[in-house]
């Protein structure tokens, strides 16, 4: 019988599964640590992903991110769920590749085609493709572009993002080091080891795989929210949930059914907290894009205020798993402005929330921060 739980329960229990209640503080957490426990990190803007890292973790700063990822190689940025650009942990690598890259492949065919990118020219162009980063590389992309173009490879417009995460989908290639403020491509079996890539998993395997890691991070959810948040398919999805579904266990969320871990239980019996749980979310970031719909999370009325259509999402205020404002921020020279915009009244103690976080988002870039605060629109 599913277990009844209130909202508040539901949105205490996810904020625990994201990493976002608060972490315990002398804990030691590696960068690698939090990607995998969230089961990656929404990426094609860096530094929201960095972001997103420093709000999961306790200690941390945006060098070691990047250190992670460019020195120690325990994660990786490269193309992954809904075949949009994550962090990842380097250990998954061996099996979440070979689940995923077929299908978005697979998925992107006719605009590939579209965009003059038949089977042909893509086999073609990644054989070039690996010819010169061997020769060459750490290259960007213009950079990579220019050569291909002098191989008889030519990339135009939207063909380039196309092509390029084709290469990466089938494991060919990853986002490398920097160059100045510009991403780099390396070949993949170059930049990491291949004994650091895990072991590769039959294909129930690995859906099963991702279900566990998917329900770990996001549960209670269902079926149709770890298939909006992967964009894999539903059948695949609710086979592997039937594959292990005597590690689920049965809630009840907003009057319909969930799931959560087995291993998750005792979650259930912690009391709520007393004190408000206050985030500064980035762009894009992973809590808004792990479940079909986002009720739960932000009134309708505001809705629009943070995804307006399109890919964008805005960076959000959360208040115990509810979004009550937006904010942004801007760098000058050596300073972080932070401009928040509550859509209703804030209290006192939410407010001293805010200024704790803008805080610590100064830690963790290690430049002086400075908050502004906007009236709220309604």
């Amino acid at each position: 019988m599913a277990i009844a739980l209130s909202d508040d329960q539901i949105r205490t229990l996810r904020l625990r599964a994201q990493r976002l209640a608060p972490q315990q503080p002398g804990v030691p957490t590696s960068v690698a640590h939090v990607v995998k426990e969230v089961c990656g990190i929404q990426a094609q803007d860096a530094n929201a992903a960095a972001l997103a890292l420093r709000v999961r973790s306790a200690g941390l700063v945006a060098a070691d991110v990047e250190r992670a990822r460019v020195q120690e190689r325990t994660i990786i940025r490269s193309w992954g769920m809904r075949g949009t650009l994550h962090l990842l942990a380097t250990e998954d690598l061996g099996w979440l590749l070979p689940l995923l890259g077929p299908v978005f492949i697979a998925g992107d065919q006719r605009r590939r085609e579209e965009l003059g990118l038949d089977e042909d020219t893509c086999i073609r162009g990644i054989r070039i493709l690996r010819d010169i980063l061997t020769n060459q590389g750490p290259l960007t992309r213009d950079e990579l572009v220019e050569q291909l173009a002098l191989h008889g490879i030519r990339l135009a417009g939207q063909a380039r993002p196309h092509f390029l995460s084709r290469a990466a989908l089938e494991g060919i290639i990853c986002l490398g080091p920097l160059h100045g403020t510009e991403s780099t491509y390396v070949l993949l079996n170059d930049w990491i080891d291949q004994e650091l890539k895990g072991q590769p998993l039959s294909e129930i395997a690995a859906y099963a795989e991702l279900t566990r890691c998917y329900l770990k991070a996001f549960g209670p959810a269902t079926p149709k929210d770890q298939a909006a948040w992967s964009g894999l398919s539903i059948s695949k999805i609710r086979a592997a949930w039937q594959h292990i579904a005597d590690q689920f266990i049965e809630v009840e969320v907003v009057g319909s059914p969930a799931w959560m871990l087995k291993i998750r239980a005792a979650l259930l019996d912690e009391p709520l907290s007393h004190f408000p749980i206050i985030r500064l979310l980035p762009y894009f970031d992973t809590y808004l894009l792990g479940y079909q719909n986002r009720n739960l999370c932000v009134s309708p009325l505001y809705a629009k205020r943070i995804n307006a259509g399109g890919g964008m999402v805005h960076p959000t205020v959360l208040v115990d798993g509810r979004i009550v404002g937006i904010w942004k921020s801007k760098r000058e020279k050596n300073q972080l402005t932070v401009n928040v915009e509550p859509f209703e009244p804030l209290m006192t103690e939410v407010l001293a929330g805010i200024e704790t976080e803008v805080a610590d988002i100064a830690r963790f870039l290690e430049v002086p921060a400075l908050l502004h605060m906007t009236h709220h629109t309604p």
